[in-house]
C-alpha cells in the first residue's frame, strides 16, 4: 500500500468514527441510547489523567422524601496538572443497586457556578440511570476544558419523583467520566437517604425444598422434583418478581438437553429455555398477593438429546429480580443432585422363520413356524403427576435448553466519543453486575 493511500484510509477511518460519534450523541440526547456502565474510553489526550472531582454536602440536610423538596451540592473537578484538560462529567445513580429506576424517578438538574454555560439530561438504559452534563449549544460528545492548575465548580440539584421505589431507602450518585480523565481514585459519590413511603423497606428470601423423585420416575436421577420457596417482608417491591433458574453442570459436560417444568394452576407447563439456557419462571406478585402460596413446584430432568449416560451432580440456582433487564438479584439460592438419562430398552432382532420340516409332507403343504415379535424400543417420557393435591397429568416432553451461561445486565451497545484534541473512541462492552472504574 503506497503512502498515500495509507493516509487516505486513515481519513475514511476518522470520518467514520466522527459519524458514528455523531449518530451516539443524538440518539443519547433522544433518551434512546446511553452507554453501559462498564463503558469507558481511552483518554481523550496523551499523558496520565490527572483530574479530581469532590462533592460537597447536600443543602439542606436530611432524607429526601418521594415527590418532595429537592437538595444540592457542588461538584468541583481539580486540574492540578500544568496542561489543560478535558473533562465529559458522568452521574451514575444507585450502581449495584437490583432497583431500576426510570428517567421520572429522579429530579437532576445541573447549574453552572465557576464554569461555561451547562445543559444537563437524564438517560436510561436497562433499568439503570444516568445523569450527563456538558457546555450548553453544543452536543453531548462535547466536553469542557479545565485550565492547567485550575478548577470548574457546579450545583447539581437531585430529588426523587413520587414515583420512586419504595423497596430503596436511598439513592446514590457516583460522579465520574465518559473517557478515563480521572487520577487514580479521583471519582466520588454521595448518598440521600430516602425516606420510606410506607413501612420498612421490602426484603426477599428464597430457598429449595427437596420434594422427592417426580411422581411416575423409578429412580430419583430420573427426574427431580422441588418446590422454591419465596419469603417477603416489609413493603411491597416495586415490580413484579422476575425468576431466573440456571442449571449447571460440569465443565465436560457440552449438551446436556435440560428440561424444566413449573406447576401452574394445578397442571405442569413446561418452562422454555432463553437464549442463555436459562429458564424464566412466571413472574412472582410484587405483593404476593393473589398467589395461593409463596412458592413455584419444579421438575428437572434431562432430554433425549443429552449426552449425559451417568448419573451427574447438577447445581440449580435461583436468582430472583426486580427487572428482567437489569440482572442483579435480590435473593438468590441454590441446591444440588444428581440426573441421569433413562436407559432405553434393547429392540429384540426378529427371529429367522423355522427351517422347514424334513418330514414328509402332503402335497401342496407350506406349513411354516414364525416366531418372535419385534419389541419396539422406548425412550418416552415416563408419566408424571402433580404433588400432593395436584391433578395428574400424561406425560410429556419439557423444554430442551442450550447453553448454561449466564448473562450480565447490561446489553451490549457500542458507542464512540470525539473528545477534544483528536478522535478517542469508547466502545461499550456486555456487562453484568457492577461498574468499571473510572
Amino acid at each position: 500500500m503506497s503512502a498515500r493511500t495509507a493516509a487516505a484510509s486513515a481519513v475514511t477511518t476518522r470520518r467514520t468514527f466522527r459519524t458514528a460519534a455523531a449518530t451516539a450523541v443524538v440518539a443519547a440526547v433522544a433518551g434512546t441510547v446511553l452507554m453501559p456502565l462498564s463503558a469507558y474510553a481511552a483518554p481523550a489526550t496523551g499523558g496520565a489523567p490527572a483530574l479530581r472531582i469532590e462533592l460537597g454536602a447536600p443543602v439542606p440536610s436530611g432524607p429526601l422524601t418521594r415527590g418532595g423538596a429537592t437538595e444540592s451540592f457542588d461538584l468541583t473537578v481539580t486540574n492540578p496538572s500544568d496542561k489543560a484538560a478535558p473533562f465529559h462529567p458522568w452521574l451514575l445513580g444507585n450502581v449495584g443497586s437490583p432497583v431500576a429506576l426510570k428517567k421520572t424517578d429522579v429530579v437532576f438538574k445541573v447549574d453552572e457556578v465557576n464554569a461555561p454555560d451547562t445543559a444537563s439530561f437524564i438517560g436510561q438504559q436497562d433499568g439503570g440511570w444516568q445523569g450527563l452534563f456538558y457546555p450548553a449549544g453544543k452536543d453531548a460528545s462535547a466536553g469542557f476544558e479545565v485550565p492547567a492548575g485550575g478548577k470548574l465548580k457546579w450545583k447539581v440539584t437531585v430529588g426523587l419523583g413520587k414515583g420512586y421505589p419504595v423497596n430503596s431507602n436511598a439513592f446514590e450518585l457516583r460522579a465520574r467520566t465518559l473517557a478515563k480523565e480521572l487520577a487514580p481514585g479521583g471519582d466520588a459519590s454521595i448518598e440521600f437517604k430516602a425516606a420510606p413511603a410506607t413501612g420498612p423497606a421490602a426484603k426477599l428470601s428464597t430457598h429449595f425444598e427437596d420434594n422427592g423423585t417426580c411422581d411416575g420416575a423409578k429412580d430419583a436421577s430420573l427426574c427431580k422434583q422441588l418446590n422454591l420457596w419465596y419469603r417477603h417482608e416489609g413493603v411491597a417491591f416495586s415490580s413484579d418478581l422476575v425468576t431466573r433458574l440456571t442449571v449447571k453442570f460440569p465443565g465436560d459436560v457440552k449438551n446436556p438437553d435440560t428440561q424444566v417444568r413449573v406447576m401452574v394452576d394445578g397442571k405442569w407447563t413446561d418452562v422454555h429455555p432463553d437464549r442463555n439456557g436459562d429458564f424464566m419462571l412466571p413472574k412472582m406478585p410484587k405483593d404476593f398477593d393473589g398467589v395461593s402460596a409463596d412458592t413455584f413446584a419444579l421438575q428437572v430432568k434431562l432430554g433425549p438429546k443429552t449426552q449425559i449416560t451417568r448419573p451427574t451432580l447438577v447445581t440449580l440456582q435461583a436468582g430472583v429480580a426486580l427487572d428482567e433487564k437489569k440482572v442483579e438479584y435480590i435473593s438468590t439460592t441454590a441446591t444440588d443432585f444428581k440426573l441421569a438419562p433413562a436407559k432405553q430398552a434393547t429392540a429384540k432382532p426378529e427371529q429367522p422363520k423355522a427351517e422347514q420340516s424334513k418330514a414328509a409332507k402332503p402335497a401342496g403343504s407350506t406349513a411354516t413356524t414364525t416366531q418372535g415379535s419385534q419389541t419396539a424400543s422406548s425412550s418416552a417420557v415416563t408419566p408424571v403427576t402433580a404433588p400432593a393435591g395436584g391433578t395428574p397429568q400424561a406425560s410429556g416432553s419439557l423444554a430442551h435448553t442450550g447453553s448454561d451461561s449466564n448473562t450480565g445486565l447490561y446489553a451490549g451497545l457500542a458507542a464512540v466519543l470525539v473528545a477534544l484534541g483528536g478522535a478517542a473512541a469508547w466502545l461499550g462492552t456486555r456487562r453484568r453486575g457492577g461498574a468499571a472504574r473510572a
